[in-house]
């Protein structure tokens, strides 16, 4: 061996005693915060409260414990920071017994077992500033769609977790129990609501003061987007008022108002105060962010959806020739009379039928606030033109075909002349080229005529 050889190879020794020297340094310090911190009956309690119904996980230096598991007690989980566990995750599938999990049993056994589903967005970000942006967002959007009851917390480094109780979802949609969809209507939902964001969240990022190389086109949302594998069977995340091994921060709860202001100090688990990360939803709120986004999914490809239909039946939108009695479809005009219940699921049909026919938006929000008058108790005016301003942003999309359970929720039926075309634009566009022709063949027929008449 040369004289080089042997000095590289104890520089490489001494660089690999150094860093196992720092390694237990920072285990040992770690260590010492878990002891203080989880010896607090009160991050004890929200733990195992937050644990209830869950498979949990508890995590070790050098790897995660067994699977599945759960906490019988609060006292449990020092019981495990005694063994040597330094963080705490858990399931966002909520189960009838999370001791029975196997990975032998199959999709079917898992859905009967699975009691529910969490929604659950991991907001993570190389920088936290991004993070918060895309928090505030996701957040608004959630709002927006009537979503008010919304858990946040830090995540314990660059992001943040936002949460939408099982409590908020409706149980079945189109005779379809929701417990048995994940992950793939939470799936839908963070692709929904990653489309939605996109605009405003690279908008708000380039007006940073210091913009940097990832924010110059619409590739930086890539950035800070939600985590789509959280959206998949028994997958973990870190549990409210759990350390991170890597900052030595818990997972603190926060309030909306706290998030713009948030800096990784307020995390600190000597000082943070425990909150519920679960809110007190009501029953079924996210129902309407849930049939939006399940709609919007299907409107993504509607040449797929229509594929044996003619072409004159493409998604496309229109300028329609013909005014409103005439080429509106019954359950349109029915919706236009006004209604009872269904108000917003009403909006929804009327703002995107209207759009795909090409009404202007001069046109459009005249017939929707005179809509709205004839409505029982009609919708705030605030909640219409917000409605409207989100919707001149986005691109048209169909509204929802006459085989959804949105018209029959409302007490609209479709006549059997409708539910042929299957959507009520293909009724419009129909209606519009009948009119088209007559009108057509009336001016031939009065061509003609004025030409026999000159040639008397």
């Amino acid at each position: 061996m040369n004289s080089n050889s042997g000095q590289s190879e104890e520089k490489k020794q001494n660089s690999l005693e150094g860093s196992t020297e720092i390694q237990g340094e920072k285990e040992q310090r770690i260590r010492k915060i878990t002891f203080l911190y989880y010896s607090r009956k009160d991050v004890q309690k929200a733990i195992f409260e937050f644990s209830a119904g869950r498979e949990i996980v508890p995590r070790y230096f050098e790897g995660f414990g067994k699977r599945p598991d759960s906490l019988q007690y609060p006292g449990d989980v020092f019981e495990l920071v005694r063994k040597g566990a330094t963080s705490f995750h858990c399931s966002e599938e909520i189960w009838q017994d999370p001791l029975k999990i196997s990975t032998e049993l199959n999709k079917k056994q898992l859905d009967d077992l699975r009691v529910g589903w969490d929604l659950l967005f991991d907001i993570d970000s190389k920088y936290l500033d991004y993070s918060k942006i895309l928090a505030e967002i996701v957040i608004n959007i959630l709002k927006f769609y009537g979503v008010k009851n919304i858990g946040i917390k830090f995540s314990g480094n660059k992001g943040f977790h936002i949460l939408v109780p099982w409590k908020s979802f409706p149980k079945e949609i189109n005779n379809i129990k929701t417990s048995t969809m994940f992950p793939e209507w939470p799936r839908i939902i963070m692709e929904f609501i990653i489309a939605a964001s996109k605009k405003d969240l690279i908008d708000r990022i380039t007006k940073l003061e210091k913009p940097s190389k990832y924010v110059k086109n619409f590739e930086a949302s890539k950035e800070v987007m939600p985590d789509l594998i959280l959206a998949s069977s028994r997958h973990m995340f870190r549990m409210p008022y759990s350390l991170h091994e890597k900052t030595a921060l818990t997972s603190a709860v926060l309030k909306f108002e706290e998030l713009k202001n948030f800096q990784p100090k307020d995390a600190d688990p000597l000082k943070v105060k425990i909150r519920n990360f679960m809110p007190e939803a009501e029953e079924g709120e996210a129902t309407e962010l849930l049939r939006e986004a399940l709609d919007w999914q299907k409107n993504q490809h509607p040449e797929k959806q229509w594929k044996n239909e003619k072409k004159e039946f493409s998604a496309e939108p229109i300028k329609i020739f013909g005014s409103p009695d005439e080429i509106f479809p019954p359950a349109i005009k029915k919706i236009l009379q006004g209604v009872k219940d269904g108000k917003k699921r009403s909006l929804f049909i009327l703002i995107n039928f209207c759009r795909s026919i090409g009404i202007e938006n001069e046109e459009l929000e005249k017939i929707i606030y005179e809509w709205n008058e004839k409505n029982e108790t009609p919708l705030k005016k605030e909640y219409i033109k917000s409605q409207l301003l989100w919707s001149y942003k986005n691109k048209i999309i169909l509204p929802p075909n006459y085989d959804k359970d949105y018209y029959k929720g409302i007490g609209i039926f479709p006549t059997e002349e409708e539910i042929k075309f299957k959507n009520p634009v293909n009724y419009a566009k129909k209606k519009s080229r009948q009119n088209t022709f007559k009108t057509q063949k009336e001016k031939t027929r009065f061509r003609k005529k004025k030409i026999d008449e000159d040639s008397l």
